[in-house]
């Protein structure tokens, strides 16, 4: 049978995200309990004042600023936004569980850096939300998100394919389904 086969190959292959998903549901609805510690470190340090200095900011050297910045603060996250003023260049760097927010002077080439880290936890939780993750991680919370529906829905075609339990559990599966709207309905809307 298809769908037997389906089920049991489907939950093989998605066992780990499943599991890894279902871990991080908790750890995140209780974060209290799991206790993201975060670290926070500042510094200071100079930057080539020709790459911040020119009056026209289309003359801002970026890519040699953020590859700077990379290499002297050890940092491995994205970019995520750069932004140019009057007095200061703002870079900010963000992966998950972790940001770097740097504040350069334009007139000095001094700048400051703040780097944030939440630990383990915090890392397994921004991947649970996609959080500062990027496209190649989106495309995996959407496997996952295929993989969970397709091993429900052969479970179910499954479950009415056995006679003897089909009842059974269309009223199991119906009363979960009900429970979970009354408590919705009661202690949530």
């Amino acid at each position: 049978m298809l769908s037997r086969w389906l089920h049991i190959y489907l939950s093989m292959v998605s066992f780990a995200i499943i599991f890894f998903f279902a871990i991080t549901g908790l750890t995140l609805n209780h974060a209290d309990k799991f206790g993201d510690q975060i670290h926070s470190t500042q510094d200071k340090g100079k930057l080539n004042l020709n790459w911040v200095n020119a009056p026209d900011t289309n003359k801002i050297a970026k890519l040699e600023i953020v590859e700077f910045l990379r290499q002297k603060n050890s940092i491995t996250a994205a970019m995520s936004d750069f932004r140019i003023d009057d007095a200061q260049v703002s870079v900010s760097f963000k992966g998950p569980g972790y940001a770097a927010d740097i504040f350069i002077d334009r007139k000095t080439g001094t700048y400051d850096i703040t780097k944030t880290s939440a630990g383990f936890v915090g890392v397994i939780n921004d991947l649970h939300k996609g959080r500062d993750t990027g496209k190649v991680w989106s495309v995996v919370i959407d496997v996952a998100a295929i993989l969970m529906s397709l091993v429900s829905l052969t479970g179910m075609v499954l479950l009415l394919f056995i006679k003897r339990k089909r009842v059974a559990g269309l009223i199991v599966a119906g009363l979960g389904l009900f429970f979970a709207y009354l408590i919705y309905a009661i202690w949530i809307k």
